[in-house]
């Protein structure tokens, strides 16, 4: 395959020494990325290495702007006038101002993704800084080696929750968590579900009797019974309807404990581009553990409610941490723009010290939640979790990935081994299909996310 025309003539008289080969033949410390951003001063672009995370703080700071990554649309204007699919590390193929990361000088030889046929052209480390020479070079990336994160000692997430709140607040350290973060207390309409989960001798007239003391979850539970998600045969009168003859005890319970949860806390002014909301989000994951739960063979299966009630809070750190760190969330929502390709408890734990997991599952935790739910969220991004209740993380990581490989934008995804799926007991094949027909009714799924947001 020859050099498109206008990489050529970005190359100029380097486009001689240039090799192509298959993407997966460079190294990962050779290949590069280069990320648009854009303020109220113009453009610019960035080049770093593919696997550093971009300190787009850092890069603000050094050049004393407020930089964030360009909006999708206007990217794709600029990938449309280039005439290429992926803009490969080339400043002249926009003709902005450019910033090189240091690290990058240090490389013998650099790699740049064209986006075509999966093939990346090879540049000696010299002639790359000749092709960039009129660029600034600055310092703003960090390896993820650098960056440490506690998956496997939940009993050190208090004292890192604390480091975090000396860090970034000014709060003092208090004995209680939910004081100390300046949280609401449990909501009422939670708390007397989470005594009925605990209670053998409940009965659906109790949980009636719960959702219809707060009207505006009353009118949820009979809209999602109304909705085409359950196809409910004739009309839906009342929430006793609703739970008896369409939801059933336990989905009710559950989504009532979500909603209520989840409307404790204000839902951000910002948000990440490029990311599903904090409802779509929580559908989603809520809806793909339930299918899993439901696929695994019965001795091992967990419990299906518990399962769902994970996926649906899995996600209620990122409202926590727009409440306790409202300056630095800003923050996190930039730095997961520019590195879509990190996960975000990494990003999270470079710039707060501390990840969304680990908030919500203490929190969890001080407000009673079940252990298996405190678990599953503590422990959704740590695959090799062995401890309590374990399934239900992994149930959690799995969903994930399969979801963000069919384009549900949840964020960095990774390889799912057969013998993950071993361990589960699950077949890799049905459980593909099940998720294809899973994200092919997104539309129900959109609209049931939708619901929660009323």
């Amino acid at each position: 395959m020859e050099l498109p025309v206008v990489v050529r003539q970005a190359l100029g008289d380097s486009a001689a020494g240039v090799s192509l080969r298959d993407v997966s033949q460079a190294r990962d410390d050779e290949l590069l990325r280069m990320v648009l951003l854009s303020d109220e001063l113009g453009n610019l672009q960035a080049i770093c290495r593919q696997g550093d995370m971009l300190d787009i703080n850092a890069l603000n700071k050094e050049l004393g702007r407020d930089l964030r990554v360009m909006k999708r649309r206007e990217q794709v204007r600029v990938r449309e006038r280039s005439g290429l699919t992926e803009l490969p590390a080339l400043p002249s193929l926009t003709g902005w101002p450019t910033v090189v990361d240091a690290r990058v000088d240090e490389q013998a030889q650099v790699a740049l993704v064209l986006g075509e046929k999966n093939l990346c052209m090879v540049v000696p480390g010299d002639e790359f800084k000749a092709i960039t020479a009129a660029a600034e070079r600055r310092e703003f990336s960090v390896t993820p080696d650098s960056i440490s994160v506690n998956l496997d000692s939940p009993e050190r997430d208090r004292d890192q929750l604390h480091t975090a709140i000396r860090r970034f607040t000014t709060l003092r350290i208090q004995q209680r968590l939910e004081d100390t973060l300046e949280l609401p207390p449990l909501p009422e309409t939670a708390q007397r579900i989470i005594h009925l989960r605990v209670n053998p001798n409940a009965v659906m007239g109790d949980l009636v009797d719960v959702v219809e003391s707060d009207p505006s979850l009353a009118a949820q539970v009979v809209s999602w019974a109304s909705s085409s998600f359950y196809a409910a045969a004739g009309q839906v009168r009342s929430v006793h309807d609703a739970v008896s003859r369409i939801l059933g005890f336990d989905l009710v319970m559950n989504l009532a404990m979500g909603l209520s949860l989840g409307r404790a806390l204000k839902q951000p002014q910002d948000h990440p581009e490029g990311y599903v909301d904090y409802w779509q989000q929580a559908i989603w994951q809520a809806q793909s553990a339930g299918v899993l739960a439901s696929m695994m063979p019965r001795g091992e299966r967990p419990v299906f409610g518990l399962a769902y009630l994970s996926g649906l809070l899995h996600n209620f750190g990122y409202l926590v941490l727009a409440q306790v760190f409202p300056p630095h969330f800003k923050l996190v929502c930039r730095a997961l723009e520019t590195n879509p390709h990190m996960d975000s408890s990494l990003i999270e734990h470079y710039l707060l010290g501390v990840t969304r997991e680990q908030i919500a599952a203490e929190l969890m935790q001080n407000w009673g939640m079940p252990g298996e739910v405190c678990l599953a969220i503590r422990n959704q991004k740590n695959p090799g979790y062995e401890g309590p209740h374990a399934v239900y993380g992994k149930l959690l990581w799995l969903g994930r990935q399969l979801l963000t490989r069919r384009g549900v934008a949840l964020g960095a995804g990774e390889e799912v081994t057969a013998e993950f799926y071993q361990s589960l007991g699950l077949d890799p094949q049905k459980v593909e299909d099940q998720f294809d027909e899973l994200v092919h009714n997104k539309d129900s799924i959109m609209a049931m996310a939708g619901m929660m947001n009323q």
